[in-house]
């Protein structure tokens, strides 16, 4: 795993060979392979290991603040190796539809519907008005900062992950909330 890591801060994971790996780690490739069938086994083991973390449950005073937080945390985490890996398995997943449903399945889809429960419970409080769509609205809010991240086009910043949150959820809080 020490070998991956270091080797993903010099490399994409498209450049990234199981050769260099087993050079760095000092072992056999036949070692590798014994535990991680494909590079991409051995990245996404890396991945989860080290860069993913447990996706910490998180519940703040209100559904808002926990969305932000949330938004405030992935923003902080794709600044750095957790968002460059991110991004090239997301790349390497288009040629390859099994690195997208592993990535999926095993850290989007948890931390997804996390939110979307956040969404459920502000909604239940009177936060949210009743008709939205958590679903729909996890997707407008987390869509953006993917699509910055995968592009490049702008800068990723906390500051405009607060404006994100602001603008989506500004014609969705419910009169209860609008004190």
């Amino acid at each position: 795993m020490d070998a991956v890591y270091a080797l993903l801060q010099e490399t994409s994971v498209r450049d990234l060979t199981m050769e260099a790996v087993a050079k760095r780690a000092g072992v056999g490739k036949p070692t590798l392979y014994k535990w991680w069938p494909t590079k991409a086994a051995l990245v996404f083991a890396m991945f989860h290991e080290r860069l993913a973390g447990e996706g910490k449950a998180l519940q703040a005073e209100t559904a808002e603040a926990t969305i932000r937080v949330k938004i405030r945390r992935l923003v902080a985490e794709f600044r750095g190796l957790f968002g460059k890996v991110m991004a090239e398995l997301i790349a390497e997943g288009q040629s390859d539809p099994a690195i997208l449903r592993e990535l999926y399945e095993r850290h989007i889809q948890g931390r997804r519907s996390a939110t979307i429960a956040d969404i459920e419970r502000g909604k239940a409080s009177g936060e949210f008005k009743a008709d939205v769509d958590a679903e729909v609205l996890v997707d407008e809010i987390i869509g953006p900062i993917y699509y910055r991240q995968l592009l490049r086009f702008a800068p990723l910043s906390e500051e405009y992950g607060d404006k994100l949150v602001d603008q989506v959820l500004r014609g969705l809080r419910s009169e209860m909330s609008d004190r």
